[in-house]
């Protein structure tokens, strides 16, 4: 999810600051699982094993034979340890041993030698291959219960053939690897005095059944290219020889009974089991929880009840009056009150009357002023001009009409009490006509004002 739209940097700023004691409130502990989860690690799988398997030797194998048209079953056999990387891949370490036996039938086509026979000792092939899963039957479980695998991988093998020729002469390469018994050279194969070594290929396929959560038994068939032509002791054919193995074998699963094992699992059908799932969708409830939470214990903290612009956790006055002027603690700022103004029109003999700041309301100490001029003009009769005045702040086109406002104000207060309105004309002058500077708070309280002058 995206959650920058919740005020991150308020919610960064105000939590350092309160000690994040009103988030940790809003929280509960994270929920827990039991199960395997699709990112949870290789951790909450069993990964190794180890397995036992026998089958048939064979120089014959399905992309052709050797050196000899005629081939003998005979029993190789050996183990394997595997590492489970993911679900579709593994790293085993395989060893085969036995005896690879075939002969030639000369009423059949194929013979590469004129040799009746020969018997090859398969001391060990030891190799470290890739096992990849390529497929299942039960695509939509949890943990599959057959699967389809590819082999590949490099090896060493050791082995020491016996020929037997023509003439029934037996030339056996054990105890002589270490010479050149046949006269050639050894292509590919090196040798000690018993046998020969020889790197070489295995690819291969099979499948795998899983007996139980620690048992599988695995068919599985490998062609195994020698990089050498000497497997069967004889050096008739240009390319290298290669034998098969067609074998069974179980497989025994090794670590915790608790934990599943990683290659029957999965990870497509444990997200769509987990979208399923009523744990994760209370999870899911619960995290929805927990974010709300946090979002209204942000809110609160950023809550202003006043609306002076100061949180109410910062506020030290938090019950300020609307529009009060506060300063950083959200307490108001009381600025002093303007000194009365006295000033003496020389023209009516009337005080001038004075406004507060970008205000034409009169102010209630001028009313004995516009009385006493209210009386002068409906007892001695008369006209009288009404001229506005401001202050410097603003334009001077706001300041001309806020000084006929004012004007007008005191026009109306004087008709209200019974002058007629045409004893009394209005005149604005803006911020043309100061009586004192500008410059200062004083000087702008005394331009505030309205002046009569008798006709």
């Amino acid at each position: 999810m995206n959650y920058s739209t919740f005020k991150k940097g308020v919610a960064a700023s105000l939590v350092a600051l309160v000690g994040v004691s009103s988030l940790a409130s809003a929280q509960d502990a994270p929920a827990t699982s039991s199960s395997a989860k699709v990112f949870g690690g290789r951790s909450q799988y069993r990964t190794w094993s180890i397995g036992v398997h026998a089958g048939v030797l064979a120089p014959l194998t399905v992309i052709g034979s050797n050196d000899y048209n005629s081939w003998d079953v005979n029993l190789g056999y050996g183990l394997n340890i595997r590492k489970q990387l993911a679900p579709s891949f593994g790293l085993e370490l395989n060893g085969v041993r036995g005896k690879v036996s075939g002969s030639n039938d000369f009423a059949i086509r194929g013979a590469g030698t004129t040799d009746r026979e020969f018997e090859t000792a398969l001391q060990y092939a030891v190799d470290l291959r890739g096992v990849v899963n390529v497929g299942t039957i039960d695509f939509l479980r949890r943990e599959n219960s057959v699967s389809f695998f590819v082999t590949a991988g490099a090896g060493l093998s050791a082995y020491a053939p016996k020929v037997t020729n023509g003439s029934g002469v037996v030339t056996d390469w054990k105890g002589k690897a270490g010479s050149d018994v046949s006269g050639k050279n050894s292509v590919g194969g090196t040798g000690d005095k018993d046998y020969v070594k020889a790197v070489y290929i295995p690819v291969g396929a099979g499948i795998k059944f899983k007996v139980s959560d620690r048992v599988n038994f695995n068919l599985g068939y490998t062609v195994n290219f020698v990089d050498a032509d000497n497997f069967d002791g004889t050096y008739a054919k240009s390319n290298n020889d290669k034998f098969s193995y067609g074998y069974a074998g179980l497989e025994f699963s090794l670590g915790s009974k608790s934990k599943p094992s990683l290659e029957w699992t999965n990870p497509v059908a444990v997200m769509y089991d987990e979208l399923k799932d009523p744990s994760l969708r209370q999870e899911v409830e619960a995290l929805k929880n927990r974010v709300a939470n946090v979002e209204k214990s942000v809110d609160d903290l950023k809550k202003d009840s006043d609306g002076d612009g100061v949180a109410d956790m910062f506020d030290k006055e938090p019950n300020s009056a609307p529009g009060a002027v506060v300063d950083g603690s959200g307490r108001t700022i009381k600025f002093p009150e303007p000194a009365a103004t006295a000033v003496t029109s020389d023209k009516t003999g009337f005080e001038t009357i004075g406004f507060e700041f970008n205000s034409s309301v009169l102010k209630t100490e001028s009313y004995p002023t516009l009385d006493k001029l209210s009386s002068v003009l409906r007892e001695n009769g008369g006209k009288v001009t009404v001229n506005g005045h401001a202050s410097s702040e603003g334009t001077a086109a706001y300041n001309m009409k806020l000084s006929k406002d004012r004007a007008n104000s005191v026009k109306t207060y004087l008709v209200n009490s019974g002058v007629s309105a045409s004893s009394v004309a209005v005149k604005g002058f803006g911020e043309s006509k100061p009586i004192a500077s500008n410059d200062t708070e004083e000087g702008r309280i005394q331009n505030r004002r309205v002046e009569t002058t008798r006709n």
